[in-house]
């Protein structure tokens, strides 16, 4: 399987997850207001601090983002390009986002597929500063209570990530018993998501949000993916039994990569290793 040197030592836990409660519901985004503000406030209005979106055809603008890139110093195993700010309205195909908090303060991570004007595919990591909701739009939410995704420096990748703490509850009528993950690199995604619930004796579970990059892609159709940088969210994903009772993790995704490549479909299970980081909720069915 493919493998990517990162600047630090690996740590030894490769799954980091907090155990909490959760409940799914939908919310519609306030137009006028920055991305992040009307993210907020609709989990807010649910009882929520934090959690997981999942975004279908939505208007944004204006609209800041930026793709994977080559790192230009060494300094990580991958970065960032400059930042794109297409003008007018952007129309959004799909987008993953997790709500959490960096420095203190309220903060996404979020990435997707869009049109551009002129009707050209793009796809990136949106950024939350400079991101406006241009008409209202319904998304579907999953919030988790006792666990939150904070940003803290990681010495394996020299990022600062995503990755779910301990955190007060707030009793906000959680119905599902959840785990808050973030898978660390150069781990199989599916075969991490596996062992995780084999381990716990969970059976069948689904996957809420999804924000992360794997190196290249391989796609059960046969497709690859060769440029190792990506940006990745996933559509849709659900860890169950097969036919002769072995867990399975069926896993729909939209990536970029930094050719400005553009992909779509399900993952072959065995060959999608993790590059940076894969943060994510499992809701336990």
């Amino acid at each position: 399987m493919r493998s990517i040197a990162q600047p630090g030592a690996p740590v030894t836990e490769r799954i980091q997850w907090v155990e909490a409660r959760g409940r799914a519901f939908s919310f519609t985004l306030e137009a006028g207001l920055p991305l992040l503000e009307a993210a907020r406030r609709g989990f807010a209005e649910a009882g929520f601090a934090g959690g997981v979106l999942s975004m279908g055809a939505g208007a944004l603008g204006p609209l800041a983002y930026v793709m994977p890139a080559l790192s230009k110093t060494g300094a990580n195993a991958a970065f960032y390009s400059d930042t794109f700010r297409p003008a007018g309205i952007t129309r959004l195909k799909c987008a993953a986002m997790t709500l959490g908090q960096r420095d203190g303060a309220p903060f996404f991570h979020c990435h997707g597929l869009w049109t551009e004007t002129g009707g050209v595919l793009h796809g990136g990591h949106i950024l939350p500063e400079e991101s406006f909701v241009a008409e209202p739009f319904k998304v579907d939410a999953f919030g988790i209570d006792g666990a939150m995704f904070t940003a803290e420096p990681d010495s394996e990748t020299n990022f600062k990530l995503f990755g779910p703490v301990s955190w007060a509850t707030t009793n906000s009528n959680s119905e599902s018993r959840a785990f808050a993950l973030r898978l660390r690199p150069n781990q199989d995604f599916a075969a991490a998501l596996e062992n995780f619930c084999r381990q716990r004796g969970i059976f069948h579970a689904r996957l809420h949000g999804g924000v992360g990059s794997t190196i290249g892609a391989h796609f059960t159709d046969g497709r690859r993916i060769v440029p190792f940088a990506t940006e990745l969210a996933i559509r849709s994903g659900e860890i169950a039994p097969n036919a002769d009772g072995k867990l399975e993790a069926t896993l729909e995704v939209a990536l970029v990569d930094y050719l400005g490549g553009i992909a779509e479909g399900c993952l072959m299970r065995g060959d999608n290793p993790v590059l940076m980081t894969m943060e994510l909720v499992l809701e336990v069915l």
